[in-house]
């Protein structure tokens, strides 16, 4: 088995964590990802009141035993509210979960130095999504336990330094002390290898838990990026100041033009809205939202069960390491 300071951390099989996803990391697909051996993940911004979140963070724990991971994004938002974060913050501490994936705005900033030390006091682990050295050494700083090294590939919201998972994670890693879980690009055995060889503890996925069984997204979707190639996503939204990654698609395309053309927030924002995505992964339309996905998709080519991705994942990147040893051998 291949075991990291991730695997010791949680006491978990695989150092495989899926990262947060708006609308479908929830509680099915949580539960099935740590049941397997990874690491699930439970976005908040997914419950809009404090008793929903508290039901379904209990609905994970009806399903599994094994830890899981809290997605919450710290960033501005029209349907989620700085009280909505506090809210979301709170409810951590309280039901004491094993991990909150930040990304975005710092914890810190937002909890203050006082929230994070009562996080902490409460055994929640604390990770920050980051995509440069200098974040990730204010993590480090701030006692965060982790950092994810989220590379220019990812889907969602990459940072605008633009700087690739290749480069990315032996930077941090040889930077910082805590441990870092390479993200963007990663949705096999051979990519989750060329992390760890690269310094990471562990690896983050989330585009790749699209396509497997128990992601409740219409089969349109799955099928969408299985025939999808890894240059079939763009960035979009740089004019706004919060870029995003997302599959190339009739709404992609309008969006880009309103940008090159100066639009503002007013013109994508009804393009771009949370609920018309909700809509598009339920009804299984891949042109009318931005569907947020990595240029991992270039490596996805089935559907399964999570059990047998993680299985797989694991097989394969064990092979590819025992191959690379014995070239020096």
């Amino acid at each position: 088995m291949i075991k990291t300071a991730i695997t010791e951390m949680f006491g978990i099989k695989y150092p495989i964590i899926c990262g947060a996803m708006m609308w479908l990391c929830k509680p099915q697909l949580c539960a099935a990802i740590s049941e397997a051996g990874g690491m699930g993940n439970l976005t908040a911004a997914n419950y809009e009141t404090e008793q929903d979140f508290r039901n379904a963070i209990a609905e994970v724990r009806e399903l599994t035993d094994k830890p899981f991971v809290i997605g919450l994004t710290l960033l501005p938002s029209i349907r989620i509210t700085a009280e909505h974060h506090q809210m979301y913050i709170k409810v951590c501490e309280e039901e004491k979960v094993s991990a909150i994936e930040v990304s975005g705005t710092p914890l810190d900033k937002v909890a203050g130095v006082e929230g994070v030390n009562k996080l902490k006091k409460a055994g929640v682990r604390l990770f920050h999504k980051v995509g440069s050295v200098r974040h990730a050494v204010h993590a480090e700083k701030a006692g965060y336990d982790g950092v994810y090294a989220a590379g220019l590939e990812e889907g969602g919201h990459p940072l605008s330094d633009d700087v690739t998972t290749m480069v990315l994670t032996p930077r941090i890693a040889e930077t910082v002390k805590i441990p870092v879980v390479t993200v963007g690009g990663i949705a096999d055995g051979r990519s989750m290898a060329a992390a760890l060889t690269l310094g990471a503890q562990g690896v983050m996925m989330a585009s790749r838990f699209i396509a497997t069984k128990e992601c409740m997204v219409h089969e349109n979707i799955k099928q969408e990026i299985i025939n999808r190639q890894e240059n079939d996503t763009r960035i979009f939204g740089r004019s706004i100041g919060l870029q995003g990654r997302a599959l190339i698609n009739k709404v992609i395309e309008e969006v880009l033009e309103i940008e090159s053309k100066g639009g503002g927030l007013d013109k994508l924002i009804p393009l771009i809205a949370g609920p018309r995505i909700k809509q598009a992964w339920e009804e299984g339309d891949v042109e009318m939202a931005p569907l947020m996905v990595g240029q991992s998709i270039g490596l996805i080519h089935d559907i399964l069960l999570c059990k047998d991705l993680l299985v797989k994942m694991h097989n394969e990147a064990n092979a590819v390491l025992k191959k690379s040893k014995a070239l020096f051998n």
